[in-house]
């Protein structure tokens, strides 16, 4: 009696990896409600706010001040080896890579190039808006400031808005934006937002950004993921260029044709039944024997088959079949 093993998890798992990439029929690509343009604007205005409070030295500066003079490195050092590897969380290097290769994976199973179209426009936005809003404010860090209550802006610097809690706002959050689900989209929304302002805040735990900062970036990161949707239609052009360039350079005339996954070898014709059914054509890869001389030679399955008649022993001069004599006419002398 046959029984059938019950499959786990992981052979589950398997399976699914096992299977041919399909296109999905229908992709959840997010729409410009008027509920997102809504939170565009609203996350528009904080960050008009944030940059006009830090430009007239409001309380946000002297915020950012106090925060810098209670120096939490110095509070808690106990935790500052995990902050200086949680931080890598912002960089653009490693988190690019790592989600890229996610997103790149999803691409090839789903067969669209929307996850890394979505991913690089999001990166070149992330680049063009909060690189500008960089250099353009020049404002230097804690690290670097000269003037106690000072805004420290046009002096030169360059991390105003933080880069790592805005890189970690749009890396981490384009995969909840790609997501297939509304249920998932919430979850890694919130697992997004937790991490990238975990990261800003262990940045001005290593006093390398002002809390204004963080907060800027903060809301940096969200405009873009916010703005996404304006730029779907730019996307869906540019996957159905790249897929028909594929196409056409597959198609292109002078490229030459697969090669066969093996030798094909013929059979030679067959006049004698019988023979066919005493020697079996061989069909697979024949190899010539390395001790055969050079030249041309023939496989077995292009030999004609022959059976030999009679016997198989090679004739010698010397030796006679038994019961005749030989040429001599004498008899063998028996010993005694």
């Amino acid at each position: 009696m046959r029984t059938e093993r019950n499959l786990t998890r992981l052979d589950r798992v398997f399976a699914r990896l096992d299977r041919e990439p399909e296109r999905p029929v229908h992709l959840d690509v997010p729409k410009m409600s008027r509920h997102r343009i809504a939170l565009v604007a609203g996350s528009l205005a904080v960050y008009v706010a944030i940059v006009w409070a830090v430009v007239i030295t409001s309380w946000l500066v002297r915020l950012d001040w106090q925060v810098m003079f209670f120096r939490p490195y110095q509070q808690w050092p106990e935790i500052h080896a995990f902050v200086d590897y949680y931080v890598v969380l912002g960089q653009r290097g490693p988190t690019a890579v790592m989600v890229a290769a996610w997103l790149g994976w999803r691409s090839w199973r789903q067969r669209t190039l929307r996850p890394m179209l979505a991913l690089g426009v999001s990166l070149l936005l992330l680049n063009i808006t909060v690189g500008a809003a960089k250099y353009g404010m020049g404002r230097l860090g804690p690290h670097y400031a000269t003037t106690v209550g000072s805004n420290e802006m046009w002096a030169g610097g360059d991390i105003f808005p933080s880069g790592h809690t805005a890189n970690a706002v749009v890396t981490w959050g384009i995969l909840a934006y790609l997501a297939s689900t509304p249920a998932t989209r919430r979850w890694l929304s919130a697992v997004s937002a937790v991490t990238s302002l975990g990261v800003g805040m262990s940045t001005v735990y290593l006093g390398t950004h002002w809390l204004s900062d963080v907060v800027l970036g903060w809301i940096a990161g969200l405009l873009i993921l916010l703005a996404l949707p304006w730029f779907e239609p730019l996307i869906a052009r540019a996957e159905a260029w790249l897929l028909g360039l594929r196409d056409r350079w597959a198609a292109r005339p002078g490229r030459a044709a697969p090669a066969p996954a093996g030798p094909v070898v013929l059979a030679p014709a067959v006049t004698d039944p019988d023979a066919a059914a005493r020697e079996p054509v061989a069909t697979g890869r024949s190899r010539a024997p390395v001790y055969l001389a050079p030249g041309p030679h023939t496989t077995r399955a292009e030999r004609s088959p022959v059976t030999p008649a009679g016997s198989r022993r090679p004739p010698h001069s010397d030796r006679h079949p038994r019961g005749t004599a030989s040429s001599s006419g004498a008899r063998p002398v028996s010993g005694g």
